[in-house]
C-alpha cells in the first residue's frame, strides 16, 4: 500500500459519504413515501445497550440499523450495576414528539424518561418516583386527546404482578399512582437478525428513516477514525519516508492564551489522599473505619494486639470529640499493648525526626508510662520514646521519635509499661520534612513532583467525591476544618474512608505553597450522576437536597468564600486565622458541580448556587458543568443553561482514544468566542488495558497543541486522575504512581510538565505545509508557537506521531531570537513506550529533525 493510493482512497472516501450524507436528490430519486420503524431495547449486555431502531417497507423483512446502534442510553444509577434501558416504549405524540419511557431496574418504583424531535437529538432524562414500594416494569403510554392528557401505565411484580397508571400533562408532574384494573402490554414482537425482540412499531416518513440510517452511518465512520492506534502505522505508512515540513511564522497574527492553561485536578480516589498525598503514616487513627464502607473492615482495621494477652475492644461512652465517636480501649498485662502496620506498612528513613502524637487516658487508675516504639520487620526496635504520667481526663501527648535505620515496612507498637487499662484515639506519626515543612503536611516527595509541574491552579476536593454517593455522602468543606479531633469523617464514594486531615485548609495551603489559584468545586446541590438509589423520596442519582433545605447549603457555600476570603473579623476568617492563616486565601473561582445530569432537579439548584453567589461576591468566577462527554444530552443542556445564564467558564470532561485528538483538532476552533470559557478539567487518551503510554501522551501533547491555539476560550486544562498508588488503584490511566518510598510519574507526566514549565502568554499563528499531501500524514504532526511575555523567550513544540523522521525548516529566527545553541528537551520511544523520558539537547536548525513518535520542546532565548 503506497501513500499515493492511501490519499486518493481517503478523498474518495470521504467525498462518497459527504454525498451520501447530503440528501441529493439524484442518489434518492427512488424512496418510498414511507416506512415502519421499530424501536426496541435488547436484553443483551445485561440491557445496557440502550435504545435500537429497525426498518422495514413491509413489516416483514427487517433492516437494524447498525451493529447495536444506540440512539439512546439510560443515564440512570452506578456505572456498572444500573445505566439499563428495560423494555422501552416509544410513543409519538400529535405534535410530532417522541416520547419513551422504560423500566430501570426491577427494585425501583420509578421509570425512565426522554423525549425527542427526531429520534436522534434528546433532551434531558428524568426518572420520576412513582411508586413508593414495589417497582415499575414494561412501563407504557396512551394519550387522551380529549382532555390532552398523558397516562403512563406498568406493573409491578413486587406488589403481585398489580397494574398501576399515572397522567401526566407535560412528562414532569404527575397525579398520585392508581391501581388499573386491566395492564395489556402494546408491544410488537419481530423476528430479527439477532433473534426476536419485543417493542414499538411506527409508519414514518421516510426522510425519518433515512435520518436514522444517516447519523448511524456517520457515528460509524466516527468511530472507526477515533480507533485508529499507532499499532497500525506499520501497515499505513508502510511506504512513508523523507516527510519535510515547513513552517512559516506569522509574528503579526497572535492569540493571548489564558496564564491558567496548565494546571492539576486532584481527587481522592486511588488511595490518593489518605496513604498518598496526605503524610499521615498512621492507618485508621481514629479507629472510624467501619464495614458500612468496606465489609472487610473494622474499627480496629489496621490495628492487632501486641501480644495474645492483650485485648482491644472499641467504645464511644465519652470521645474526644463527637465527631470523632470511637477510641480503643486496651487492657494489658505490663509490655502488652496493640500496634499498627500503617498503610500496607509504616516508611521510616534513619535519622529523620517523626512526630509522634495521641490522645490518651488511664479511666481506672493512673498508669505510669506507655512505651512507643518503632519496629521493623524483623520485630527489631529501630526507634522509641517514652509517655508519662497518663491521667483519667483526655490528654494529648506529642513527642519526636527518630528512627535509627531506614525501613520501609515498620509498624508502630504501643505498649503499657504495667498492666492496666487505657484510652487511645487519634494515634499519629508524621515525618516533619513535609512539603514547605508544613505541620500536617504533605509527603514531600509526592507534592514536589506535582509543583515541578508548574501548575497555575489546583481543582479539589474531587469530582464525583465532590459530590458524593447519594445527597447524604456530599462533600462538606466544613467538616474538614479546625483540629483534626474535631473533624468529621466520613466514606469515601471510591469506597474507602476519609480522614479529612486532609481538609479545606490545607488544599488552600498547597494551593498558596505551588503559587497556584485555589479552585474548590461544591456539588451543585445533587449527588454524583453515578448515585445509586439510596432510598430518597426523589430516585436515583437526582435524589437533590430537599428545596427547604438548600437554603442553609448555599449558605454554607457562600461561608467557604468567606472562609477563604473574608477578613479576621468575620466568622469564618476568624476560623482561617486560627488555623495560623490571617491572610486571605484570594480565591478567585469556585466550581458548582461535577459532569452532572442536568435536568431540572439539576438547573433549578444550580441557578439557585449561582445566583446567590453572585449576588454577594459578584468578583467571584462560577465555574459551570457541561457533563461527562463532548458531546450528548448533558453537553448540550448544560452548555444551552450556561448561555441562558450567562455563566463565565464551563467544566468539560472526556476521556478518549488516541484517533479523537488525532481527527479532532478543529474541536475548539469551532466555539463561540462570545460565550462561556472553557475549563477541560478532565480529560485523558485511552487505550485498550488504560496503559500510559508514548503514544497516549503524544496524543495528549497533539491535544495541547491546539488549546493553546485556542487559549483565548480554553482557559484551562488538567489531565485526571492525578495520583494512584500501587496496589489500590481503581481508575487508570493516572499521571503519578506510587508507593510508601517511590513516585513513578508516567509518560504522560512529562507531557504535563512540559507544557507547564513552557508555557506562554500569547499564541503566535504560523503555517504547515508538507511535501506529502496524505491527509494522515498531515494530522499526524503539530505544532504550537508561542511567546512567554515575562522573559522574551519564544517556546516551539512539535509533536511528531510518525513512526519516521521529519525534516523541519521555519523562518522562526525572524522573531528576534538567538537560533545558536538552542535548547531542546525531547520525549520520544515507542509507542508502546511506557517509561520513555525527556533527554535534554542542543539542536541546529539548519539540520533539525523530528524524532519518531516525539514531543519536542524548543526555547529560543530573546536576542540581547
Amino acid at each position: 500500500m503506497n501513500t499515493e493510493y492511501l490519499t486518493k482512497k481517503t478523498v474518495v472516501s470521504f467525498f462518497v459519504l459527504v454525498l451520501f450524507l447530503s440528501g441529493q436528490s439524484f442518489l434518492l430519486a427512488n424512496e418510498p413515501d414511507s416506512a415502519y420503524i421499530f424501536v426496541y431495547g435488547a436484553a443483551k449486555n445485561n440491557h445496557h445497550n440502550g435504545l435500537h431502531v429497525a426498518w422495514s417497507l413491509d413489516k416483514q423483512t427487517w433492516h437494524p440499523v447498525g451493529t447495536e446502534h444506540s440512539f439512546v442510553k439510560s443515564d440512570y444509577g452506578p456505572w456498572g450495576a444500573e445505566k439499563k434501558m428495560i423494555d422501552p416504549f416509544l410513543f409519538r405524540a400529535p405534535d410530532g414528539i417522541w416520547h419513551c419511557v422504560w423500566s430501570l431496574n426491577n427494585e425501583d418504583g420509578a421509570f425512565g424518561y426522554a423525549s425527542s424531535t427526531d429520534l436522534l437529538t434528546w433532551n434531558r432524562q428524568s426518572y420520576p418516583l412513582v411508586l413508593s414500594t414495589g417497582n415499575c416494569l414494561k412501563p407504557m403510554i396512551a394519550y387522551d386527546d380529549t382532555n390532552d392528557v398523558y397516562t403512563i401505565s406498568w406493573t409491578s411484580d413486587k406488589e403481585h404482578n398489580q397494574a398501576y397508571f399515572v397522567t401526566t400533562k407535560d412528562f414532569k408532574h404527575y397525579s398520585p399512582a392508581k391501581k388499573a384494573t386491566v395492564f395489556l402490554p402494546r408491544t410488537e414482537k419481530v423476528a430479527l437478525p439477532d433473534g426476536q425482540q419485543s417493542g414499538t412499531l411506527h409508519k414514518v416518513a421516510w426522510h425519518t428513516v433515512d435520518n436514522v440510517i444517516k447519523a448511524q452511518q456517520l457515528a460509524a465512520y466516527k468511530t472507526k477514525l477515533n480507533s485508529e492506534r499507532m499499532t497500525d502505522d506499520d501497515q499505513r505508512f508502510s511506504t512513508l519516508k523523507d516527510v519535510k515540513a515547513t513552517i512559516n511564522v506569522n509574528q503579526n497574527t497572535t492569540r493571548q492564551i489564558s496564564d491558567l492553561l496548565v494546571g492539576i485536578f486532584f481527587e481522592d480516589i486511588n488511595y490518593a489522599a489518605d496513604g498518598g498525598l496526605y503524610a499521615e503514616l498512621i492507618q485508621n487513627r481514629g479507629f472510624e473505619y467501619s464495614p458500612n464502607i468496606r465489609k472487610e473492615w473494622d474499627n480496629l482495621t489496621a490495628w492487632n494486639v501486641y501480644d495474645a494477652h492483650s485485648k482491644l475492644s472499641i467504645d464511644t461512652v465519652s470521645p474526644i470529640h463527637i465527631n470523632n465517636k470511637h477510641y480503643v480501649t486496651v487492657e494489658a498485662s505490663a509490655g502488652g499493648g496493640l500496634y499498627n502496620e500503617g498503610f500496607g506498612g509504616i516508611a521510616v528513613r534513619a535519622n529523620e525526626k517523626y512526630n509522634l502524637s495521641l490522645f490518651a487516658r488511664a479511666p481506672e487508675a493512673n498508669i505510669a508510662n506507655l512505651l512507643i516504639r518503632l519496629e521493623d520487620a524483623n520485630g527489631k526496635t529501630i526507634g522509641q520514646a517514652t509517655i508519662k504520667r497518663l491521667t483519667k481526663a483526655w490528654k494529648k501527648h506529642e513527642l519526636t521519635v527518630i528512627p535509627t535505620v531506614t525501613a520501609e515496612n515498620a509498624k508502630l507498637v504501643i505498649q503499657l509499661q504495667e498492666a492496666g487499662k487505657v484510652n487511645l484515639d487519634m494515634v499519629s506519626l508524621f515525618p516533619q520534612n513535609t512539603f514547605r515543612n508544613r505541620r500536617n503536611g504533605l509527603r514531600a516527595d509526592l507534592a514536589q513532583a506535582i509543583a515541578d509541574m508548574k501548575p497555575r491552579f489546583v481543582r479539589f476536593p474531587g469530582g464525583c467525591v465532590a459530590h458524593g454517593n447519594g445527597i447524604e455522602n456530599i462533600y462538606h468543606w466544613k467538616h474538614t476544618i479546625g483540629p483534626l479531633e474535631t473533624r468529621k469523617p466520613q466514606r469515601n464514594l471510591w469506597g474507602y474512608h476519609q480522614s479529612y486531615g486532609l481538609g479545606y485548609f490545607e488544599y488552600f495551603q498547597f494551593c498558596e505553597d505551588l503559587g497556584a489559584e485555589p479552585i474548590p468545586v461544591v456539588a451543585a446541590g445533587v449527588p454524583c450522576q453515578n448515585s445509586a438509589h439510596n432510598g430518597h423520596p426523589l430516585a436515583g442519582q437526582q435524589c437533590g437536597i430537599p428545596m427547604e433545605e438548600m437554603g442553609d447549603y448555599v449558605q454554607d457555600i457562600l461561608d467557604l468564600i468567606e472562609y477563604a476570603n473574608g477578613d479576621v473579623h468575620t466568622v469564618w476568617g476568624k476560623k482561617r486565622a486560627e488555623a495560623g492563616h490571617p491572610e486571605p486565601f484570594n480565591l478567585k473561582y469556585i466550581g458548582v458541580g461535577n459532569e452532572d445530569l442536568i435536568t431540572d432537579i439539576f438547573e433549578e439548584r444550580f441557578t439557585m448556587i449561582y445566583d446567590a453567589i453572585k449576588e454577594k461576591y459578584p468578583e467571584i468566577h462560577v465555574i459551570g458543568t457541561a457533563g461527562p462527554f463532548y458531546e450528548g444530552t448533558d453537553y448540550v443542556e448544560g452548555w444551552k443553561l450556561a448561555t441562558k445564564l450567562h455563566v463565565p467558564y464551563m467544566d468539560e470532561h472526556y476521556y478518549n482514544p488516541p484517533g479523537w485528538y488525532i481527527h479532532n483538532q478543529d474541536f475548539y476552533d469551532k466555539y463561540d468566542r462570545s460565550k462561556a470559557k472553557v475549563y477541560l478539567g478532565e480529560y485523558a487518551a485511552h487505550i485498550p488495558g488504560r496503559a500510559s503510554t508514548i503514544e497516549t501522551a503524544l496524543a495528549e501533547a497533539l491535544h495541547l497543541c491546539n488549546i493553546e491555539r485556542n487559549g483565548d476560550i480554553v482557559a484551562m486544562t488538567s489531565y485526571a486522575p492525578l495520583l494512584a498508588k500501587i496496589g489500590n488503584t481503581q481508575w487508570n490511566p493516572d499521571l503519578i504512581y506510587f508507593d510508601n518510598t517511590e513516585v513513578k510519574p508516567t509518560v504522560g507526566y512529562y507531557v504535563q510538565q512540559l507544557f507547564g514549565q513552557h508555557a506562554g502568554n500569547a499564541y503566535i499563528f504560523s503555517d504547515l505545509q508538507l511535501n506529502n499531501s496524505d491527509d494522515n500524514v498531515r494530522k499526524r504532526i503539530g505544532k504550537s508557537i508561542v511567546r512567554d511575555e515575562v522573559s522574551g523567550d519564544i517556546i516551539m513544540k512539535l509533536v511528531n506521531l510518525l513512526p519516521v523522521e521529519v525534516d523541519v525548516e521555519s523562518n522562526i529566527s525572524e522573531l528576534a531570537v538567538d537560533s545558536e545553541n538552542i535548547d531542546a528537551t525531547i520525549l520520544s520511544g515507542t509507542p508502546a513506550d511506557k517509561d520513555a523520558k525527556p533527554i535534554h539537547a542542543t539542536v541546529n536548525l539548519d539540520d533539525f529533525k523530528l524524532k519518531p513518535y516525539s514531543l519536542t520542546v524548543i526555547r529560543f532565548k530573546e536576542k540581547t
